[in-house]
Parts: C-alpha cells; structure tokens; sequence
C-alpha cells in the first residue's frame, strides 16, 4: 500500500472542525451556499424535475432533501438530483488547479448523508473541506486524458472521502473506501459538452451517488485494489500521476481556500475572454456595444479555451461550451446571467448573426500560464472602422481576482429568490454562514 494514500486517508480521518483555520471554514461555507444557490436554480428547469417525479416512484424514504423542489428522497437519488441540477445553469463553483468542479460532487452527497444521520454542522463543513481536499488532489496529481470529461472522473473519490468521514470510519476503512469509490469513476466523454449532450449534467450527480453507494459497499464487505488513486489516475484515465502531489503541504494548505466562483452561466473558459469584452463594453458610449456595430470579434486564448470554438450551438449546453455564442448573447443582452443563457436564445437570430463573426484560437504564450492563470486577448472591430483590444489575465473569481462576500451573497439571492421568495432565500442564506452553530443539520435544511 502506497504511504500517501495512509497519509491523506489518516489526514481525513483525523482532521476535524476544531482543526481547521478560520479561512478554511469561511471558505467551505462559501462553497456550502453557492453550491445550494446553483442546485435550486438548476432544479427549476425541465430535465432535473421530470428525473425527479420518475425516480420519486421508486424512492419512498422521504430522508434528504431534493433542493429547490419541495420533496425529499432517500440519499442516493437525492444526490444523484442535486448533483444534476447543481451543474444545469453552469454556475457552480470550482478550482482550477484541480481543471474541474469539486463542489458540486462533494456538496450534495454531504447534504444527503448528513441529512440521514442528523450529523452537526461542524462535521459536515469538517466533511465537506475533506472531501474536497481529496477530489482536488487527484485532480492536480494527474492529468485526465483530453478525451475526458473532469465531472464524474475524481469527485467520486473526493465524495467518497465524505461521506467516509460523516459516518465516523477509521483510517483503514478509509483507505478501502477509497480504493472502491476509485473503480467507481466515470467514463466521461468531454465531446458531450462540446455537442449539446446534456446526459454530461449527469456526471456530478452520478458521482454523489456512487459515493454513497461505495460506503455501502465497504459496509458490506467489498474491497477495492491496492492502490485504486495510483492504478485508475495513474493509467486508466490520466496520462500521468504524480503521488507526491497528493500529500504536498497537506495540512497547511487546502484546496477549498483555492477555489473559484463563476457570475456568469457559461463555461469557465469562456470566462477570461467575456472578462475583457466587458472591458471593452465600458469604453463605448453609455457603456454600450450594439451588435450591429461590430465588424468582427478575435479571440486569443489558453488551448482548453480554444476548444470552445463552434459559433453554432445546437441546444443551450453546447451554447454554454461555446465563446463565440458567449460573446454574442452578452453583446446583446448586455450581461452574461442566466437570462443571456435560456434555451431559446440558440435560435435568436441576431446572436446567430454576430457568434458566426466571431474568430477564436489558441496562443501558445497563454496556454503556457496554466493552470496558475487562464488569459484571454479580445480585439473587437467595428464596422465605423475603430478597434478596441483588451487582455485579461485572471479571471474574475479567480483566487487572484476573488469576487467580494457581497458579489457572493448578490449571487444567492439572485439565483434563490424567485424560487423561495425573497425573505427565505435571505434566512437561508444566513443559516448558511452560521451553519456550524446546528446540533442537527435537518433543522438547516428545513424547507430546502
């Protein structure tokens, strides 16, 4: 057995909330109600409610809220729908030195577990830092095949670790959870992203699932492979794995504290890019770019960005993976929100008009920045014969660019309040930020 995997097991297993900074709490509380706020405004759409009513046949056990539809389900399906619904809108949280989206895998199988066995909110914020922790050091130790999608890929593990940690195992269960839940990982295919295939949105709220499930298989005596993280992110899934990487600095810095927030409902590569075009957008008269003025939109930017290059889009989650749609739909509404991003926009022919003049590619000096900093140049012409051109090298949210409390706590509300009412949404998200002070976190998620 590999020392790091007993080192980070040990790690997870020992570390409680009484041991974590200030700054790591704060920030898994963050993470906590952003992700809650991405779930619920997800939930609303087609898709995830019409899974909800059809799993809700074989789900009596009423035990773990299904967020932002008014029912609840046993812990399985519970994550499995709140993973779902928290990757619908592209507005959950992440970390760019992991290259994916601890969040929204670790949060709903916390919620869900958590909600099962009544833990306090100091162990599921100590559950959740952990989790995450362990997903992202995956993600940073190896390095997916292109072909991969990173949701449903490492966060199965991450997850896996807590809901391992809510249900109080030691440190050799630990260790096999871990090898279980690293078989359990996904086959994600990054082209359904790229195509509009939505079953992608599937991929987190598998993995919650499956983490739930691996504790169940450890419960029942199943056993997983020596070194599961080595063996399936070592050469199944990644080119490479780096085990130093997964104990560097453990203890003394955490992933949670190095994460990113998204404002805008579209693929964080695209966000560099959509960055300075607001830039650009300032320097116009009244702060005002009209479609019809451009001539032309030139994007340069790091190769993963470069990828989100189609200028037609065949349904909105190929629109979301797309910057020359990007550009278009916030050069005409405006703003970049959840509005700019609603299914029928795909079809608004002025948005079509101005994505086909928009060019995109890579510039190797960007690419080399990653994963520290993701830029992107724009050089917009318009047809009076002027051009503007703006380079952004960290994006907004970004752990150098971090969006204040109040840009956060804006988010929430925003995104929960047509759904509970103002006044709810507002006491939600209080009990959030004080969400260590519960004995029971079902007296939390009241009303979820």
């Amino acid at each position: 057995m590999p020392e790091y995997l007993k080192t980070i097991c040990r790690f997870a297993v020992e570390t409680d909330f009484e041991d974590l900074p200030p700054g790591v709490v704060d920030g898994a509380k963050k993470v906590l109600y952003d992700t809650i706020a991405a779930i619920a405004a997800g939930a609303q759409h087609r898709e995830p409610r019409e899974m909800a009513r059809r799993l809700g046949a074989y789900s009596p056990r009423e035990i773990a809220s299904v967020i932002g539809q008014k029912r609840k389900m046993d812990p399985l399906n519970a994550a499995l729908l709140n993973g779902t619904s928290g990757t619908w809108l592209e507005l959950d949280e992440g970390n760019q030195f992991a290259r994916g989206h601890a969040g929204i895998h670790v949060v709903p199988a916390a919620l869900a577990v958590g909600e099962e066995k009544g833990v306090s909110g100091k162990e599921l914020i100590a559950a959740i830092v952990l989790g995450y922790e362990m997903a992202c050091r995956i993600g940073i130790a190896s390095k997916l095949r292109m072909t991969m999608h990173p949701h449903g890929s490492w966060g199965t593990v991450g997850a896996a670790v807590t809901v391992g940690k809510l249900m109080g195992i030691d440190v050799e269960s630990m260790i096999t959870l871990v090898n279980i839940a690293s078989s359990m990982t996904l086959a994600t295919s990054r082209k359904t992203m790229l195509e509009g295939g939505t079953v992608r949105n599937l991929y987190a709220g598998v993995s919650g699932s499956m983490a739930i499930l691996a504790f169940h298989l450890l419960e029942s005596g199943f056993t997983g492979e020596e070194d599961g993280i080595g063996s399936v992110y070592g050469g199944v899934v990644s080119d490479s794995f780096n085990p130093a990487a997964m104990t560097e600095a453990l203890g003394s810095r955490y992933e949670i504290t190095r994460n990113y927030f998204k404002a805008y409902a579209c693929c964080r590569y695209n966000h560099s890019s959509l960055d300075a075009l607001y830039r650009i957008m300032k320097q116009q008269k009244e702060g005002v770019l009209r479609p019809e003025d451009v001539e032309s939109v030139h994007v340069e930017t790091y190769s993963l960005a470069a990828q989100l290059s189609s200028r037609k889009p065949r349904n909105m989650l190929a629109a979301k993976f797309s910057i020359p749609f990007a550009i278009a739909t916030t050069v005409v509404h405006g703003h970049s929100g959840v509005e700019s991003f609603l299914p029928e926009k795909v079809e608004q022919k002025e948005i079509q008009e101005l994505a086909a003049r928009v060019q995109v590619e890579e510039r190797a000096e960007f690419t080399q920045m990653m994963p520290a900093r993701r830029p992107s140049r724009v050089t917009v012409r318009l047809k009076n014969g002027k051009t503007f051109t703006e380079t952004v090298w960290v994006s907004k949210g970004d752990l150098e660019d971090p969006y204040t409390e109040e840009e956060l706590d804006r988010k929430f509300i925003d995104l929960t309040g047509p759904i509970y009412g103002l006044e709810k949404a507002k006491e939600i998200l209080d009990r959030a930020k004080r969400v260590e002070s519960y004995k029971d976190v079902r007296t939390f998620t009241e009303g979820f």
